[in-house]
């Protein structure tokens, strides 16, 4: 579901986006926050609940301090990236998603060498001597996460083609070692060696039978 401008004025019990500074739709079932780029004044949003996968909206909201987004579908620790240029942001709370693994200690180590202006993340206190570890344990994140090839792409065609034009080049070749030791054979027996045109007609007819397989697997690929 999509956080729609109705939705957000609704809740905010605002007129308009501008003027939103809080904002809580915890378990609205919510996939889709790009509203959030348009929310230049907010200053605490609760996002628990959900299904969103993606913070890069955030980072839009320059004077956000508290950001509740705890049982979410956030996959990668990557998504830190977007809350990095966040100077107002004191509390996170991320636990309950993907992103945390199985190794606790390093999720809160990496989160905290990322962001380490929070005072408080996941409701626990961040202590000073955390922030010393972070530096040391923590995994620094420099790029936002990669995104998913788009659909519209088509890997298994583009493989196949590869093997079409890959296994034309060996072909040639091969027919082009035959004549070179055909040849070699001739001249041993004080024959005549093949004319050249002779092979060039051989590698054309290869490359028109590999040209029409290049074209069926095309055809067939859409």
């Amino acid at each position: 579901m999509k956080l729609t401008r109705k939705m957000v004025l609704s809740r905010a019990k605002a007129s308009e986006l501008e003027s939103v500074r809080k904002l809580n739709c915890w378990g609205s079932r919510l996939t889709d926050i790009s509203i959030c780029r348009s929310l230049p004044s907010i200053e605490v949003i609760t996002l628990s609940v959900n299904s969103i996968s993606s913070l890069e909206p955030m980072s839009h909201c320059l004077t956000l301090s508290e950001l509740y987004v705890r049982k979410n579908s956030i996959s990668s620790l990557g998504e830190l990236f977007y809350l990095k240029g966040l100077p107002r942001l004191k509390v996170l709370w991320l636990a309950e998603n993907p992103c945390c693994g199985p190794n606790p200690r390093h999720y809160r180590m990496t989160v905290l060498r990322n962001l380490p202006g929070l005072h408080k993340l996941d409701n626990q206190t961040v202590t000073e001597e955390e922030l010393s570890q972070a530096l040391i344990e923590g995994e620094e994140i420099t790029a936002a996460p990669a995104r998913q090839a788009s659909d519209h792409s088509h890997p298994e065609l583009s493989c196949e083609l590869s093997t079409v034009d890959s296994s034309a080049d060996t072909e040639s070749d091969l027919l082009r070692d035959s004549m070179e030791k055909t040849n070699k054979i001739r001249e041993q027996l004080g024959m005549r060696p093949l004319p050249r045109d002779r092979f060039s007609s051989f590698t054309s007819r290869a490359s028109v039978s590999n040209r029409k397989k290049r074209e069926e697997t095309t055809r067939g690929g859409h």
